[in-house]
């Protein structure tokens, strides 16, 4: 992505409703954020300081993906928000993912369909856990790293809260 492209895409999501945009070309990623989405009902201080390189204050964009093939996000002065599947740890010895967003929680594709997941799934990184939808759309909610699902802390259908915990995991 080039800078004017940046510029552009920035000036466009900040005079626009979105709450989150999230592109990816690739070689580059884009990550925007809105913390007006997010502060209804969250405390002051939930959000670290933003890491914000020198270029990227700019609109440059290192194209340069990182050692393990994922390219690093790109923050250009919005709110950072953990990770999709931010984890912490249980008192039980596992660790829970929690939702990144405000939205309806949906264990499966649809009303007949299998979950993707329920206590006892060992899953892949990469795999669906669950959809998370919000606004309409729907976001799947990966594992950010292979894993056991203790137990499952949302049902299908629940509205959840951002960092409200959705699943408690093992590491594999």
């Amino acid at each position: 992505m080039n800078d004017k492209l940046i510029l552009t895409l920035v000036e466009k999501f900040d005079a626009s409703s979105i709450a989150e945009l999230d592109l990816n070309d690739g070689t580059s990623r884009l990550v925007l954020r809105k913390d007006a989405a997010f502060a209804h009902g969250q405390a002051a201080g939930v959000y670290g300081p933003s890491s914000i390189s020198g270029a990227a204050q700019t609109g440059a964009v290192s194209g340069a993906a990182s050692a393990g093939g994922e390219v690093p996000p790109v923050h250009l002065g919005l709110p950072v928000l953990p990770g999709s599947t931010a984890v912490s740890p249980t008192v039980t010895g596992g660790e829970l993912i929690t939702s990144p967003i405000v939205a309806t929680f949906y264990a499966s594709s649809g009303p007949d369909a299998p979950p993707f997941v329920k206590a006892g799934s060992r899953v892949k990184a990469g795999a669906s856990l669950c959809i998370l939808e919000a606004m309409k759309m729907m976001n799947h909610l990966e594992a950010e790293f292979d894993c056991e699902i203790l137990s499952v802390k949302a049902a299908s259908g629940d509205l959840v809260e951002y960092g409200q915990a959705l699943f408690e995991v093992k590491r594999l």
